[in-house]
C-alpha cells in the first residue's frame, strides 16, 4: 500500500528532513497555521519548512523521538492527515500532535491548513503542573 503525501510529509517532518519536507511542498504553497501561541502564513516551501515548521515549531534543539500515530483519510476534495510526536528538548518529554488539511498537485502539497496541540507534557503528574500553572495564568489576568 502506498502512503499518502500527508503521511510521506509526517514521516520527513519526523525525521526532520529538511530536503525531503522541500520536495513534498509544491514551489508556490497556500499554507497557513494554528498553534497555541500564534497564526502562521507562508507562500513557498522555504518559508513553510526553514522559517516555520523547523525554524520555530521543532526547531534544532527538539528532538523528535518518535512518530507516535499517523492516521490519513479523505474530506469532499481536500486530504487530512493526523499525526502525533514525541519530542525531547531541554524543557522536557512532550507530546505534539497536529491535523492537517491539504491538496495535492501531482505528488506536492499546494494548499495546507495545520491546527497544532502545542507540546503537551508527556507525563502526568507533569502535565498537572503545568495546566494549574496555565488556568493561575488564565485567572489572574
Amino acid at each position: 500500500m502506498s502512503r499518502t503525501t500527508g503521511e510521506r510529509f509526517a514521516r520527513a517532518l519526523a525525521d526532520k528532513d529538511r530536503d525531503r519536507l522541500h520536495a513534498l511542498l509544491a514551489g508556490e504553497i497556500d499554507f497557513r497555521a494554528l498553534t497555541p501561541s500564534r497564526y502562521w502564513v507562508a507562500k513557498t516551501p522555504g518559508e513553510v519548512v526553514d522559517d516555520v515548521v523547523l525554524g520555530c515549531w521543532f526547531a534544532s534543539e527538539d528532538y523528535i523521538r518518535e512518530l507516535v500515530s499517523v492516521t490519513t483519510g479523505q474530506l469532499a476534495d481536500r486530504e487530512h492527515i493526523a499525526y502525533r510526536l514525541r519530542v525531547r528538548n531541554p524543557d522536557g518529554d512532550f507530546i505534539v500532535e497536529q491535523q492537517a488539511y491539504y491538496t495535492v498537485d501531482g505528488d506536492q502539497i499546494n494548499w495546507m491548513r495545520v491546527l497544532c496541540s502545542g507540546y503537551r507534557p508527556e507525563h502526568p503528574a507533569v502535565a498537572r503542573e503545568v495546566a494549574d500553572q496555565e488556568s493561575r495564568l488564565t485567572a489572574s489576568g
